[in-house]
């Protein structure tokens, strides 16, 4: 049994923390409103994220940041990524011996361009941090708590951490791989939020199977580019982390960045559809950094760029459709080097 503190009682979090307690470990989840706390720690439950779960007994939770830092050696970031800063630079300052942070975030930081765990690095004490382990993979937390078979992969570098991690998470309904390419996982579960508002703009314009189809295989080519450019390995682009996870946001209603991406189809505008959502949209941010890191590289992203012209040039999505379709014709394979 290991002691473990999950930080952020959102959707994922919160599944993620039932799995560690249901795997039988010592699990404490932190939120910033204590009134969730309460919640979980009462009734058992998180209405507001997952409202038909009825969580493990012995989940606890609290709303202390210093008690959740004392709780464990092992701290799981759930969080949003514009939060992530700002969280990481509070906990620093209660931690009193290093810890293995694992985080779940996916995006990119604006304007800086950094991926999560360089976020963390520059954020965190020097002295607090032992390895930082990505985990992600197609998964949703809906169908994780309900126990679902789901796969994800644990990335580090250092290989014994991601093992470590892969031991604490791993259990009958969730398999866990590992990698040591945590560029090409961190660029490839950012960016696919970026392809799922395109994907769900193309739903809501009633577009059909064959324009998502398109979409999903050219977002997949224009991410690889990129990751490829900026390190990562091309193999791992066609994993769980690569096309596992832009397959599962593209077609689902889970998907936040899907449903985002309907509503803009069906006519909606941005500030409308962030605030019916009531929830983030990673893929509105990371948006914005892909376009910026398709420039610092000097990598074609149409699918991107085009997108970017959507939420913040005003430009309707139906004219981005056919913005792609109208470009200079290409070679396939050419176009996926």
């Amino acid at each position: 049994m290991e002691n473990v503190v999950v930080l952020g009682a959102g959707s994922w979090g919160t599944a993620l923390a039932v799995v560690l307690a249901e795997n039988g470990h010592n699990t404490l989840i932190w939120s910033h409103r204590e009134d969730q706390a309460s919640e979980i720690n009462e009734q058992h439950t998180n209405k507001k994220y997952l409202p038909n779960t009825i969580l493990p007994s012995n989940l606890k939770a609290t709303s202390n940041l210093e008690e959740a830092a004392q709780h464990g050696s092992t701290i799981v970031m759930a969080v949003p990524t514009k939060g992530i800063r700002e969280v990481c630079g509070n906990i620093s300052e209660y931690l009193t011996e290093k810890a293995l942070f694992v985080h779940v975030s996916k995006g990119i930081e604006p304007d800086t361009l950094m991926r999560i765990s360089e976020l963390m690095k520059e954020s965190l004490a020097e002295n607090a941090v032992s390895d930082i382990v990505v985990l992600s993979g197609p998964s949703h937390a809906e169908e994780v708590v309900l126990k679902h078979p789901t796969t994800v992969t644990a990335a580090c570098e250092n290989l014994e951490a991601a093992e470590k991690v892969q031991d604490l998470f791993m259990n009958q309904y969730l398999r866990v791989y590992t990698n040591d390419d945590v560029i090409g996982v961190e660029i490839g579960g950012a960016l696919k939020n970026v392809i799922a508002l395109a994907a769900g703009m193309t739903d809501g314009l009633d577009f059909g199977d064959n324009a998502k189809a398109a979409l999903i295989t050219r977002g997949l080519a224009e991410i690889t580019r990129l990751g490829v450019k900026m390190g990562g390995n091309p193999f791992t682009f066609a994993g769980l982390t690569g096309m596992g996870d832009l397959i599962v946001t593209c077609t689902s209603v889970h998907s936040r960045n899907w449903r985002a991406g309907n509503m803009l189809g069906k006519g909606m505008k941005l500030e409308q559809v962030l605030d019916e959502m009531g929830m983030v949209v990673e893929g509105v941010r990371t948006t914005k950094a892909t376009y910026q890191l398709s420039k610092k590289y000097d990598v074609s992203m149409p699918i991107t760029s085009a997108l970017y012209d959507v939420l913040f040039n005003n430009m309707e999505p139906r004219a981005l459709v056919e913005s792609l379709m109208l470009r200079t014709k290409k070679s396939e394979i050419d176009e996926m080097s």
